[in-house]
């Protein structure tokens, strides 16, 4: 018992008085704001990836995430708090690691856990008694303590009394300017009291709030239940956009108007489809865990079904909007206005767009595309670049479809010269009043 409490003594002392180094495993746009946060508050941080072009871009301060700015990056880099490396021996010297590794889905659509399982066996490796281990990355209830654990726990080696292990779900919103990673409250289940007592410690460095709960399970669906709830209720009133539709009501003015009252209810609005990492796919982790315990989420399967649905709908609105006007799908000139999954970020993974734009394309549709924070896509088999987005090209467009909403778009130069807008967001509510039928909604 006394080595236990010298070891946490020791990581509270360090941790304290900033001498705590800490590694992050995984620099994706999870991993590298952390690591940036932590250098600012004056840890020495090491970011370990595989990715060696990252690693390179890094050390010469070139940020892959909006989150992150270039000079951030030059000024802990240049100040030695923040080490980007490939080299895994580097973990050896953290006195706490952060994994923040991608967890996919695989072909059936089940978890894929295997960047999980590296990281584990990375830090096997490089294992020193009295370390803290935290998994960030969205995993199913069970994860933390059914892969971690049982990974670096042996018959010599115990958690919470040679190791310290944690499960904390990542929060971080890419884009969201009103809620950086500081005021965003960070969950922390720990295996036992001691390691939640550490890794709350640890985490009250960077951010305002800490809550902890009583195991990394609770940890785990936490924030499971956070997008399943996302996911029904946007499923919801994706559900209702084709009934409001043929009864001709403006479902956006419908939400506007329930969204007064002051309880009861919270906004959610309809889209041309989910995109990202974390909505889409977060809940059919929680959906795969309750089947091994033979359960069902049909609720999450519903809206799973409902919302992957809408890429097509919008397609085939898209072609009875274009027949209206004597035109077909076929030879039309399409633009699509935002690629990415969510305005004000770069990242398309599974972003409706790409959808949109392919079923277009199959259909005959001369597709193009304009995003100011995304350069080129990957479109049949090639690299698709985005068009400039000017007088010219809106005028020999047939139809111009808002898919993402980014603040920085011009939306008044959209309307002016547009012949025909799809606006899949509403993007245009406040300018397009008297647009005389120039703008369809969803």
């Amino acid at each position: 018992m006394e080595r236990t409490n010298q070891l946490e003594k020791r990581l509270i002392a360090k941790i304290k008085s900033q001498k705590a180094k800490v590694g992050i495993i995984g620099l994706g746009y999870v991993g590298l704001p952390i690591a940036i946060a932590f250098a600012k508050a004056g840890f020495q941080i090491t970011g370990f990836d595989r990715d060696h072009q990252k690693i390179k871009n890094l050390r010469t301060g070139v940020s892959h995430t909006g989150d992150v700015l270039n000079s951030e990056v030059v000024e802990c880099v240049s100040k030695n708090l923040f080490l980007p490396t490939g080299d895994e021996h580097n973990l050896s010297k953290c006195d706490a690691i952060i994994i923040c590794v991608p967890t996919p889905l695989n072909k059936t659509k089940e978890p894929d856990i295997s960047f999980v399982l590296n990281a584990a066996q990375t830090i096997k490796r490089q294992f020193q008694k009295g370390q803290l281990v935290v998994l960030e990355s969205t995993v199913y209830p069970g994860t933390t303590e059914e892969i971690i654990q049982a990974e670096l726990e042996t018959n010599r080696i115990r958690v919470g009394k040679d190791f310290f292990l944690c499960f904390s779900p990542e929060r971080i919103d890419p884009g969201n300017r009103e809620y950086p990673l500081r005021k965003i409250p960070k969950v922390i289940g720990g295996t036992t009291p001691v390691c939640t007592r550490v890794a709350s410690l640890l985490y009250q460095q960077i951010v305002d709030q800490v809550i902890p709960v009583s195991s990394p399970r609770v940890a785990e669906m936490t924030k499971l239940l956070e997008n399943t709830f996302r996911i029904v209720n946007i499923g919801l009133v994706n559900e209702l956009v084709s009934v409001a539709d043929r009864l001709g009501i403006n479902l956006w003015e419908v939400i506007d108007a329930a969204k007064s009252k002051p309880f009861g209810f919270m906004p959610f609005y309809p889209g041309p489809g989910i995109g990202g990492h974390c909505i889409g796919i977060d809940p059919l982790y929680l959906s795969w865990k309750a089947r091994l315990v033979g359960s069902e989420l049909r609720f999450v399967e519903l809206a799973r079904r409902i919302n992957a649905s809408m890429p097509s709908y919008v397609v085939r609105r898209i072609s009875e909007l274009l027949n209206s006007k004597g035109k077909a799908v076929k030879h039309s000139k399409i633009l699509v206005v935002g690629v990415a999954y969510k305005k004000d970020v770069s990242d398309v993974r599974e972003s409706p767009a790409i959808e949109i734009l392919e079923q277009l394309s199959k259909l005959g549709g001369e597709m193009s595309f304009h995003d100011p924070h995304v350069r080129t896509i990957q479109f049949n088999g090639e690299r698709l670049s985005s068009q400039a987005l000017t007088v010219k090209m809106l005028k020999r467009c047939d139809l111009v479809v808002i898919v993402t909403p980014h603040s920085n778009l011009d939306y008044r130069l959209l309307l002016q010269h547009s012949q025909l807008l799809f606006d899949s967001r509403n993007a245009l509510s406040r300018i397009a009043k008297h647009s005389r039928g120039k703008v369809v909604l969803l």
